[in-house]
Protein backbone atom coordinates (compact mmCIF):
# COMPACT_ATOMS: atom_id res chain seq x y z
CA UNK A 1 0.00 0.00 0.00
CA UNK A 2 1.05 3.42 -0.77
CA UNK A 3 1.80 5.94 1.64
CA UNK A 4 -1.05 8.07 0.12
CA UNK A 5 -3.60 5.62 0.14
CA UNK A 6 -2.84 4.71 3.81
CA UNK A 7 -2.72 8.63 4.78
CA UNK A 8 -6.55 9.39 2.72
CA UNK A 9 -7.88 5.85 4.12
CA UNK A 10 -7.04 7.71 7.61
CA UNK A 11 -8.24 10.98 6.77
CA UNK A 12 -11.61 8.85 6.22
CA UNK A 13 -11.47 7.66 9.14
CA UNK A 14 -11.10 10.96 10.77
CA UNK A 15 -14.28 11.66 8.85
CA UNK A 16 -16.30 8.83 10.07
CA UNK A 17 -15.43 8.97 14.02
CA UNK A 18 -16.19 12.58 13.71
CA UNK A 19 -19.38 11.29 12.74
CA UNK A 20 -19.86 9.38 15.08
CA UNK A 21 -19.41 11.47 18.17
CA UNK A 22 -21.01 14.46 16.72
CA UNK A 23 -23.95 12.08 16.25
CA UNK A 24 -23.66 11.30 19.98
CA UNK A 25 -24.19 15.15 20.47
CA UNK A 26 -26.93 15.34 17.79
CA UNK A 27 -25.48 17.44 15.41
CA UNK A 28 -23.84 16.35 11.67
CA UNK A 29 -19.99 17.69 10.80
CA UNK A 30 -21.78 17.36 6.91
CA UNK A 31 -24.66 19.86 6.53
CA UNK A 32 -27.12 17.86 4.49
CA UNK A 33 -25.34 14.80 5.37
CA UNK A 34 -26.89 13.74 8.89
CA UNK A 35 -24.66 11.14 10.76
CA UNK A 36 -26.84 8.36 11.48
CA UNK A 37 -27.45 8.47 7.56
CA UNK A 38 -23.89 7.35 7.22
CA UNK A 39 -21.38 7.23 9.38
CA UNK A 40 -21.45 3.44 10.48
CA UNK A 41 -21.45 1.99 6.62
CA UNK A 42 -18.67 4.16 6.41
CA UNK A 43 -16.57 2.26 8.29
CA UNK A 44 -17.51 -0.86 7.15
CA UNK A 45 -16.61 0.48 3.29
CA UNK A 46 -13.28 1.16 4.61
CA UNK A 47 -12.79 -1.97 6.12
CA UNK A 48 -13.56 -3.44 2.47
CA UNK A 49 -11.05 -0.98 0.84
CA UNK A 50 -8.73 -2.54 3.38
CA UNK A 51 -9.99 -6.51 2.66
CA UNK A 52 -7.25 -8.73 1.95
CA UNK A 53 -8.03 -11.73 0.41
CA UNK A 54 -4.61 -13.42 0.06
CA UNK A 55 -4.86 -14.63 4.19
CA UNK A 56 -6.07 -18.53 4.46
CA UNK A 57 -9.62 -18.66 6.75
CA UNK A 58 -7.53 -19.29 9.53
CA UNK A 59 -5.06 -17.03 9.19
CA UNK A 60 -7.56 -13.93 8.82
CA UNK A 61 -9.80 -15.24 11.09
CA UNK A 62 -6.46 -14.75 13.90
CA UNK A 63 -5.73 -11.35 12.32
CA UNK A 64 -9.01 -9.89 13.33
CA UNK A 65 -9.47 -11.62 16.33
CA UNK A 66 -5.94 -9.78 17.43
CA UNK A 67 -6.98 -6.07 16.17
CA UNK A 68 -10.76 -6.08 16.89
CA UNK A 69 -11.76 -8.58 19.42
CA UNK A 70 -9.11 -8.36 22.19
CA UNK A 71 -8.61 -5.00 22.44
CA UNK A 72 -12.89 -4.85 22.77
CA UNK A 73 -12.67 -7.51 25.88
CA UNK A 74 -9.69 -5.53 27.26
CA UNK A 75 -12.21 -2.34 27.41
CA UNK A 76 -14.73 -4.49 28.06
CA UNK A 77 -13.56 -5.47 31.47
CA UNK A 78 -11.85 -2.36 32.16
CA UNK A 79 -15.01 -0.39 31.78
CA UNK A 80 -17.17 -3.15 33.76
CA UNK A 81 -14.53 -2.31 36.63
CA UNK A 82 -14.91 1.52 36.17
CA UNK A 83 -18.95 1.17 35.84
CA UNK A 84 -18.99 -1.06 39.48
CA UNK A 85 -16.42 1.62 40.85
CA UNK A 86 -18.43 4.65 40.02
CA UNK A 87 -21.95 3.22 40.45
CA UNK A 88 -22.23 3.79 44.51
CA UNK A 89 -20.84 7.75 43.81
CA UNK A 90 -23.63 8.25 40.88
CA UNK A 91 -26.16 5.74 42.76
CA UNK A 92 -26.49 3.96 39.24
CA UNK A 93 -25.26 1.16 37.42
CA UNK A 94 -24.51 1.76 33.98
CA UNK A 95 -25.24 -1.52 32.24
CA UNK A 96 -26.79 -5.09 32.38
CA UNK A 97 -26.83 -7.20 35.09
CA UNK A 98 -23.05 -8.62 35.48
CA UNK A 99 -23.41 -12.62 34.41
CA UNK A 100 -20.54 -14.29 32.49
CA UNK A 101 -23.78 -14.53 28.99
CA UNK A 102 -24.15 -10.12 29.59
CA UNK A 103 -20.51 -10.05 29.36
CA UNK A 104 -19.40 -12.55 26.90
CA UNK A 105 -22.29 -13.41 24.90
CA UNK A 106 -24.43 -9.99 24.76
CA UNK A 107 -21.11 -8.61 22.77
CA UNK A 108 -22.02 -10.09 19.50
CA UNK A 109 -25.94 -9.59 19.94
CA UNK A 110 -26.40 -6.19 20.48
CA UNK A 111 -23.37 -4.54 22.74
CA UNK A 112 -24.88 -2.51 24.91
CA UNK A 113 -24.07 -4.58 27.95
CA UNK A 114 -22.41 -1.67 29.67
CA UNK A 115 -23.39 1.79 28.62
CA UNK A 116 -20.41 3.78 28.16
CA UNK A 117 -18.55 1.37 26.15
CA UNK A 118 -21.95 0.83 23.65
CA UNK A 119 -20.58 2.70 20.95
CA UNK A 120 -18.38 0.15 20.24
CA UNK A 121 -20.83 -2.41 19.53
CA UNK A 122 -19.79 -1.75 16.14
CA UNK A 123 -16.70 -3.69 17.13
CA UNK A 124 -17.85 -7.36 17.50
CA UNK A 125 -20.33 -6.64 14.75
CA UNK A 126 -17.90 -5.43 12.18
CA UNK A 127 -15.75 -8.88 13.26
CA UNK A 128 -18.67 -11.03 12.23
CA UNK A 129 -19.24 -9.12 9.33
CA UNK A 130 -16.35 -9.92 7.72
CA UNK A 131 -15.74 -13.17 8.74
CA UNK A 132 -18.78 -14.16 6.65
CA UNK A 133 -17.72 -11.91 4.12
CA UNK A 134 -14.17 -13.70 3.82
CA UNK A 135 -16.38 -17.23 3.32
CA UNK A 136 -19.08 -15.77 0.93
CA UNK A 137 -16.00 -14.14 -1.10
CA UNK A 138 -14.40 -17.57 -1.23
CA UNK A 139 -17.74 -19.00 -2.31
CA UNK A 140 -18.37 -16.66 -5.09
CA UNK A 141 -14.58 -16.52 -6.27
CA UNK A 142 -15.37 -20.48 -6.52
CA UNK A 143 -18.10 -20.48 -8.49
CA UNK A 144 -16.53 -17.24 -10.81
CA UNK A 145 -19.24 -14.92 -9.43
CA UNK A 146 -17.76 -11.25 -9.81
CA UNK A 147 -18.53 -7.49 -10.79
CA UNK A 148 -21.79 -6.46 -11.05
CA UNK A 149 -23.42 -9.75 -9.99
CA UNK A 150 -21.79 -9.51 -6.82
CA UNK A 151 -23.02 -6.07 -5.90
CA UNK A 152 -26.68 -6.83 -6.63
CA UNK A 153 -26.98 -9.79 -4.71
CA UNK A 154 -25.79 -7.84 -2.38
CA UNK A 155 -27.93 -4.94 -3.13
CA UNK A 156 -30.59 -7.51 -2.34
CA UNK A 157 -29.40 -8.65 0.90
CA UNK A 158 -29.35 -5.02 2.22
CA UNK A 159 -32.70 -4.64 0.62
CA UNK A 160 -33.59 -7.75 3.17
CA UNK A 161 -31.86 -6.71 5.72
CA UNK A 162 -34.28 -3.74 6.11
CA UNK A 163 -37.38 -5.48 5.37
CA UNK A 164 -36.34 -7.61 8.54
CA UNK A 165 -37.04 -4.93 11.18
CA UNK A 166 -40.23 -6.06 12.35
CA UNK A 167 -38.56 -9.05 13.60
CA UNK A 168 -35.35 -6.88 14.98
CA UNK A 169 -37.33 -6.80 18.21
CA UNK A 170 -35.73 -10.28 18.57
CA UNK A 171 -32.25 -9.37 19.95
CA UNK A 172 -31.27 -12.54 18.19
CA UNK A 173 -32.04 -11.25 14.70
CA UNK A 174 -30.32 -8.27 14.90
CA UNK A 175 -26.66 -9.96 14.33
CA UNK A 176 -28.39 -11.41 11.22
CA UNK A 177 -30.33 -8.28 9.73
CA UNK A 178 -26.81 -5.98 10.38
CA UNK A 179 -24.39 -8.80 8.74
CA UNK A 180 -27.02 -8.65 5.71
CA UNK A 181 -27.03 -5.12 5.41
CA UNK A 182 -22.95 -4.59 6.16
CA UNK A 183 -22.09 -6.57 2.93
CA UNK A 184 -23.29 -4.05 0.52
CA UNK A 185 -20.64 -1.71 1.64
CA UNK A 186 -17.47 -3.65 2.50
CA UNK A 187 -17.94 -5.11 -1.14
CA UNK A 188 -18.39 -1.35 -2.11
CA UNK A 189 -15.08 -0.27 -0.59
CA UNK A 190 -13.70 -3.50 -2.09
CA UNK A 191 -14.70 -2.47 -5.02
CA UNK A 192 -13.84 1.42 -5.08
CA UNK A 193 -10.35 0.41 -3.87
CA UNK A 194 -9.86 -2.20 -6.93
CA UNK A 195 -11.64 -1.04 -9.83
CA UNK A 196 -12.67 2.75 -9.27
CA UNK A 197 -10.40 4.74 -7.59
CA UNK A 198 -7.67 5.74 -9.34
CA UNK A 199 -8.98 4.52 -12.87
CA UNK A 200 -12.06 6.99 -12.74
CA UNK A 201 -12.97 10.30 -11.96
CA UNK A 202 -16.15 9.98 -9.89
CA UNK A 203 -15.61 13.46 -8.25
CA UNK A 204 -16.89 15.55 -11.35
CA UNK A 205 -19.09 18.94 -11.00
CA UNK A 206 -21.60 16.92 -12.75
CA UNK A 207 -21.90 14.13 -10.34
CA UNK A 208 -21.19 16.70 -7.08
CA UNK A 209 -24.50 18.38 -8.76
CA UNK A 210 -26.38 15.48 -9.23
CA UNK A 211 -25.68 14.44 -5.14
CA UNK A 212 -26.68 17.21 -3.91
CA UNK A 213 -30.03 17.25 -6.12
CA UNK A 214 -30.63 13.80 -4.80
CA UNK A 215 -29.65 14.49 -0.93
CA UNK A 216 -31.87 17.80 -1.07
CA UNK A 217 -34.53 15.51 -2.22
CA UNK A 218 -33.92 12.66 0.07
CA UNK A 219 -34.71 15.46 2.72
CA UNK A 220 -38.01 15.24 1.76
CA UNK A 221 -38.78 11.19 2.95
CA UNK A 222 -37.88 12.43 6.32
CA UNK A 223 -40.99 11.54 8.68
CA UNK A 224 -38.87 12.34 11.62
CA UNK A 225 -37.53 15.30 10.85
CA UNK A 226 -38.13 18.77 13.06
CA UNK A 227 -35.78 21.76 12.66
CA UNK A 228 -34.77 21.48 16.33
CA UNK A 229 -32.69 18.78 16.33
CA UNK A 230 -31.39 18.70 12.41
CA UNK A 231 -31.46 15.17 12.71
CA UNK A 232 -32.75 13.40 9.54
CA UNK A 233 -32.62 10.53 7.36
CA UNK A 234 -31.44 8.78 9.88
CA UNK A 235 -31.67 4.96 10.62
CA UNK A 236 -30.34 3.21 13.75
CA UNK A 237 -28.68 0.28 12.59
CA UNK A 238 -27.80 -1.35 15.85
CA UNK A 239 -31.31 -1.90 16.45
CA UNK A 240 -32.43 -2.46 13.17
CA UNK A 241 -34.28 0.44 13.53
CA UNK A 242 -35.15 1.74 9.28
CA UNK A 243 -37.99 4.52 8.38
CA UNK A 244 -38.06 3.40 4.91
CA UNK A 245 -37.60 0.74 2.58
CA UNK A 246 -34.65 2.15 0.54
CA UNK A 247 -33.56 5.66 1.28
CA UNK A 248 -30.92 4.24 4.17
CA UNK A 249 -29.12 2.33 1.66
CA UNK A 250 -29.02 5.58 -0.98
CA UNK A 251 -28.50 8.37 1.61
CA UNK A 252 -25.33 5.62 2.85
CA UNK A 253 -24.21 6.06 -0.51
CA UNK A 254 -24.64 9.57 -0.30
CA UNK A 255 -22.82 9.66 2.75
CA UNK A 256 -19.72 7.87 1.59
CA UNK A 257 -19.43 9.71 -1.69
CA UNK A 258 -19.36 12.64 0.01
CA UNK A 259 -16.90 11.65 2.34
CA UNK A 260 -14.56 10.50 -0.09
CA UNK A 261 -14.65 13.60 -1.92
CA UNK A 262 -13.95 15.63 0.74
CA UNK A 263 -11.02 13.33 1.49
CA UNK A 264 -9.86 14.16 -1.87
CA UNK A 265 -10.72 18.19 -2.01
CA UNK A 266 -8.84 18.66 1.72
CA UNK A 267 -5.99 15.99 1.27
CA UNK A 268 -2.98 18.63 0.05
CA UNK A 269 -4.08 20.98 2.80
CA UNK A 270 -4.62 18.47 6.04
CA UNK A 271 -1.85 15.38 5.17
CA UNK A 272 0.70 16.70 7.27
CA UNK A 273 -1.73 18.63 10.13
CA UNK A 274 -0.39 15.77 13.10
CA UNK A 275 -3.36 16.04 14.62
CA UNK A 276 -5.56 15.52 12.23
CA UNK A 277 -3.33 12.11 11.32
CA UNK A 278 -3.46 11.04 15.57
CA UNK A 279 -7.52 11.23 15.40
CA UNK A 280 -7.28 8.45 12.26
CA UNK A 281 -5.04 6.20 14.18
CA UNK A 282 -7.04 6.61 16.97
CA UNK A 283 -10.56 5.92 16.11
CA UNK A 284 -10.91 2.23 18.29
CA UNK A 285 -9.82 4.76 21.36
CA UNK A 286 -11.91 7.44 20.42
CA UNK A 287 -14.89 5.12 19.46
CA UNK A 288 -14.25 3.44 23.35
CA UNK A 289 -13.95 6.23 25.30
CA UNK A 290 -15.78 9.35 23.90
CA UNK A 291 -18.87 8.74 26.51
CA UNK A 292 -17.05 8.29 29.74
CA UNK A 293 -15.39 12.12 28.39
CA UNK A 294 -18.83 13.06 28.09
CA UNK A 295 -20.41 11.35 31.42
CA UNK A 296 -17.18 13.03 33.28
CA UNK A 297 -18.02 16.82 31.86
CA UNK A 298 -21.94 16.35 32.54
CA UNK A 299 -21.25 14.98 36.26
CA UNK A 300 -19.09 17.66 37.10
CA UNK A 301 -21.08 20.04 35.94
CA UNK A 302 -23.75 18.81 37.51
CA UNK A 303 -21.45 18.68 41.25
CA UNK A 304 -20.27 22.24 40.46
CA UNK A 305 -23.68 23.84 40.03
CA UNK A 306 -25.19 21.98 42.75
CA UNK A 307 -27.71 20.33 40.66
CA UNK A 308 -28.82 16.54 41.86
CA UNK A 309 -27.35 13.19 39.76
CA UNK A 310 -30.79 11.73 39.06
CA UNK A 311 -31.10 14.19 36.82
CA UNK A 312 -29.08 12.56 34.77
CA UNK A 313 -29.56 9.03 35.90
CA UNK A 314 -33.43 9.15 34.96
CA UNK A 315 -32.04 10.02 31.62
CA UNK A 316 -29.98 7.58 29.24
CA UNK A 317 -26.33 7.74 28.87
CA UNK A 318 -26.69 10.24 25.67
CA UNK A 319 -27.37 13.03 28.47
CA UNK A 320 -25.48 15.57 28.37
CA UNK A 321 -25.60 19.35 30.12
CA UNK A 322 -26.76 22.71 28.64
CA UNK A 323 -26.73 21.32 25.01
CA UNK A 324 -27.36 24.68 22.89
CA UNK A 325 -24.53 25.98 25.03
CA UNK A 326 -22.29 23.00 25.52
CA UNK A 327 -22.62 20.48 22.42
CA UNK A 328 -19.00 21.86 20.52
CA UNK A 329 -17.06 21.76 24.26
CA UNK A 330 -18.24 18.06 24.58
CA UNK A 331 -17.44 17.59 21.09
CA UNK A 332 -13.43 19.65 21.34
CA UNK A 333 -12.72 17.78 24.33
CA UNK A 334 -14.39 14.12 23.78
CA UNK A 335 -12.10 14.01 20.64
CA UNK A 336 -9.14 15.68 22.29
CA UNK A 337 -8.41 13.53 24.96
CA UNK A 338 -9.65 10.39 23.71
CA UNK A 339 -6.90 10.68 20.68
CA UNK A 340 -4.29 11.25 23.16
CA UNK A 341 -5.76 8.81 25.70
CA UNK A 342 -4.90 6.84 22.23
CA UNK A 343 -1.39 7.98 21.90
CA UNK A 344 -0.62 7.17 25.25
CA UNK A 345 -1.99 3.69 25.33
CA UNK A 346 0.59 3.59 22.25
CA UNK A 347 3.22 5.20 24.40
CA UNK A 348 3.23 2.69 27.17
CA UNK A 349 2.58 -0.26 24.67
CA UNK A 350 6.07 0.82 23.36
CA UNK A 351 7.36 1.21 26.26
CA UNK A 352 6.41 -2.24 27.79
CA UNK A 353 8.07 -3.86 24.94
CA UNK A 354 11.06 -2.53 25.04
CA UNK A 355 11.33 -3.31 28.46
CA UNK A 356 10.55 -6.83 27.66
CA UNK A 357 13.29 -6.84 25.04
CA UNK A 358 15.75 -5.08 27.29
CA UNK A 359 15.16 -7.45 29.95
Amino acid sequence: MTKVFNNKINLLKVLAILAVVSGHLEFSIIPMFPPYSFQIVLFFFIAGMLFNEKYSFAEYFRRRVKSLMIPYFLYAFVYLGITIFIAPYLGKFWGLQITLKNELFMPFITGHQLDLISPLWFVPQLFISLIVYYLINKFFNKINLFGIWRFVIFFIFALLAIQMEPYAKNIYILPVLRTLFSFLFIYSGYYYQNNIQNKMNIFTPKIFGAVIILQSLLWLTNADYTPIDGIGLSYILVWGDFDNWIVPIITSFTGIWISLFLVEVFYDYVKNWNFINKIGQNTYHIMANHLLVFNFITYSALYLKGIPFDIKNNADIYWFYAPLKSTYLYFVFGILITTYFGEFLKLLRRKMQDFRHSG
